[in-house]
């Protein structure tokens, strides 16, 4: 990576990594016809959202400030969905939203009238009790006593006049084998109420992006749903939209040992990437290796009094020394739009990288950002 003088902990953002996948996004929906929107829940620097408009339909939201950003920022297509919806926020939801996506049969009842009468999409999240996951139960819509989706058994079928469309999102960091097997499902308990619907949302965890991916698979599908059932399919990736095109950059503040060697960096698993402590997974670091692989594995931990603020075990070439910057990979999707500041911990600058090689600073963040959520 190219030195900067730029104060770290920062977030860099790559605009050759983000053109990259949305270039592959976009040749998905110009060979299928299908519309792939941004799920602003992963990513939602809005900087970039000129040039994701560039490539995709819109923007998906879990609620109301997420829903303006992506109506005024993003444009397009501005889609919602909420497992239930405030009543003293469904007024001003109207004004931003395109499409509203309910989770039951009962918030059909109870708001989808006054959407329609608005002029807008409405659809019904389906869950169709079919778990491809292994090791992600958190992530796992499909899970035994999930809230999000209605099932076949809820389903209401006098509602169909109502719908627009229907919508399930069971997938997270998976293939189109698994889309392949959810589809399958769906289709055996809900294919027979698509006839007259206008739309079906795949929802998101689809790793487009990535490299293998079965994007034939991924096309053939959306190709059967669409001719069998004569509906638009729509996507709504969050990851597959940034992976591997933002970064994280932190320096070494102090190392120590206690029956290993441990580094303290000034950025923390807590504040700044809490996906590390949530999933749990161990992010991909520059210029490292598994422990004991190279000559000298170091414990990483954040800078606050949380115990567990851990990143991980690595190993490194040479022994680190204060100072020394370290470049956390794969940093866009789940780290800025869940940042946090506990401990006081100051939030990382935002900075971007254009098509010359050129790095700015977007946003930097500084004590009144902490207080001011405070009171």
């Amino acid at each position: 990576m190219k030195k900067t003088k730029l104060r770290t902990p920062y977030f860099l953002v790559d605009e050759a990594l983000l053109r990259k996948n949305l270039t592959i996004l976009k040749e998905v929906q110009q060979e299928t016809g299908c519309k792939i929107l941004l799920a602003q829940k992963a990513f939602s620097m809005f900087y970039t959202y000129p040039i994701l408009s560039e490539y995709l339909a819109g923007s998906t939201a879990s609620g109301l400030y997420e829903a303006r950003l992506g109506k005024e920022q993003f444009g397009g297509e501005t889609h919602v969905f909420s497992p239930a919806y405030r009543e003293d926020e469904f007024e001003e939801l109207l004004h931003y939203a395109d499409h509203f996506v309910f989770n039951s049969p009962r918030q059909v009842e109870k708001f989808a009238k006054r959407a329609k009468e608005a002029g807008k999409q409405v659809g019904l999240r389906i869950n169709p009790e079919c778990s491809t996951q292994e090791g992600h139960a958190i992530y796992d819509p499909c899970s035994p006593g999930s809230r999000l989706g209605t099932t076949l058994a809820n389903f209401d079928p006098a509602q169909l006049p109502l719908l627009d469309g229907l919508h399930f999102h069971t997938l997270c960091e998976q293939d189109a084998d698994d889309l392949e097997t959810t589809v399958a499902a769906f289709e055996e308990k809900f294919g027979q109420y698509l006839s007259g619907l206008k739309w079906l949302n795949l929802g998101g965890g689809h790793h487009i992006t990535r490299e293998g991916y079965q994007l034939d698979k991924l096309k053939q599908i959306i190709r059967h749903l669409q001719d069998t059932y004569q509906v638009e399919v729509y996507l709504e990736p969050g990851e597959a939209v940034v992976l591997k095109a933002g970064f994280l950059v932190t320096s070494v503040l102090e190392t120590l040992h206690n029956g290993m060697d441990i580094a303290i960096l000034d950025s923390s698993a807590a504040c700044h990437m809490p996906d590390v402590l949530e999933m749990p997974y161990r992010p991909p670091l520059a210029h490292s290796g598994e422990p004991q692989e190279k000559p000298y594995t170091y414990r990483l931990g954040g800078p606050t009094c949380l115990a567990g603020d851990i990143i991980g075990d690595y190993s490194f070439d040479q022994p680190l020394q204060e100072g020394d910057e370290l470049v956390f990979e794969d940093m866009a999707l789940y780290t800025m739009v869940k940042t946090n500041t506990f401990n006081g911990m100051p939030l990382p600058q935002i900075a971007w990288r254009n098509l010359q090689g050129e790095i700015s600073v977007i946003r930097q963040f500084g004590y009144e950002d902490f207080k001011s959520r405070l009171s």
